[in-house]
């Protein structure tokens, strides 16, 4: 895919899903393929020495995630208005006014949906090791309200890669 760059211009590819899902292998791994510039998940530098987070602490971060995935060029997304949707959802019962609307003026051309089909990995950061397939669903009907194009990943990580290349050639590159 190296030599097709050319073809996908100003094209923003976002992974969304739960936590560990392979979000962020997928992204790092596309965005050397391609290669795009990565645009990596914020929440993770912004709560590196937090113990507790708000809701308003949420708005601050898809502010942020919002306007870094809204960069020009050809981006990789490691996270997009979904998950801040669903994570906003999930751990406050109510979603933002804020987060609603990012969600409604986010711009990407193509998701992969990742399943949660992979081993659960602990980290500070992750809350929800035994909901993830609850939680991929969510994702799925968003995607799905929203009528955004989408394919879920789902295997292992050779059969992610090989999946993403051939939905990239098929979607992009023809």
């Amino acid at each position: 895919m190296h030599g097709k760059k050319s073809y996908m211009r100003g094209v923003k590819i976002a992974f969304t899903g739960p936590e560990c899902s392979g979000k962020s292998t997928s992204a790092k791994w596309l965005s050397k393929e391609l290669p795009f510039e990565i645009v990596e998940e914020y929440a993770r530098e912004y709560l590196k020495d937090k113990t507790a987070y708000t809701i308003d602490d949420l708005d601050l971060i898809a502010a942020e995630q919002f306007e870094r995935n809204s960069s020009s060029g050809s981006l990789v997304i490691d996270t997009e208005m979904f998950v801040m949707k669903v994570w906003c959802e999930e751990k406050y019962n109510i979603c933002s006014n804020q987060i609603l609307e990012l969600v409604k003026q986010q711009k990407i051309d193509f998701y992969f949906l990742c399943k949660p089909d992979i081993p659960w990995e602990d980290d500070p950061l992750r809350e929800s090791p035994l909901d993830r397939d609850r939680l991929f669903m969510k994702y799925e009907e968003n995607l799905n309200e929203q009528g955004f194009d989408y394919a879920v990943l789902k295997g292992t990580v050779l059969e992610r890669q090989k999946m993403i290349v051939k939905t990239i050639e098929t979607k992009f590159l023809r």
